[in-house]
């Protein structure tokens, strides 16, 4: 039965298996970014907590778009539990740093299943997976930025609210992609 089942799909156990844990960590990360907006609401940071609950909404939708493949592709997709969320945290800035962890860390994962599916000759989930490697390079970049504004700007004074004034403004679009 199962060498059956297995007839029903292109995708290998193991890619299957990264997939089914891409998904739990896409689902992680909209709990987290929740979290943070929720920190930053009830901590007066209103923009960021507008920031931080797109960026949620943002990631349940990459969630979603491999939940997807997965079941498209004959596969079986599975809803991932979530828990143990961080709901505190140190600082304003804190949150920002722990938001440029955890792309560059979905960065890597994507990265080690690209070259798993290179490795297995999976080349039709390499090219579903160039959508997500591309929109990292985005991901990273606005994390980045709104980190650096607690650099440039400072936290003294208005800084705090003058870096929450800006967050939401920060934009990839209008940079090159060479």
């Amino acid at each position: 039965m199962k060498d059956l089942l297995r007839l029903r799909t292109s995708l290998t156990e193991e890619i299957e298996q990264i997939l089914n844990e891409q998904i739990k960590m896409e689902a992680e990360s909209s709990a987290t970014y929740l979290a943070m907006s929720s920190w930053c609401d009830r901590n007066g940071f209103d923009n960021s907590a507008g920031y931080f609950k797109k960026q949620s909404d943002e990631e349940r939708e990459h969630m979603l778009r491999l939940f997807k493949f997965v079941s498209d592709m004959g596969g079986r997709a599975v809803s991932p539990s979530i828990s143990n969320i961080q709901v505190e945290y140190d600082s304003f800035r804190s949150v920002f740093e722990l938001a440029l962890q955890q792309e560059v860390a979905v960065t890597q994962s994507f990265n080690r299943i690209a070259d798993r599916c290179q490795k297995a000759k999976d080349y039709v989930t390499f090219s579903f997976l160039q959508w997500f490697l591309k929109e990292q390079i985005e991901e990273e970049y606005v994390a980045r930025r709104a980190l650096e504004l607690f650099d440039v700007i400072g936290e003294d004074g208005t800084g705090r609210y003058e870096i929450d004034k800006r967050v939401p403004k920060i934009s990839y679009e209008n940079t090159y992609e060479g």
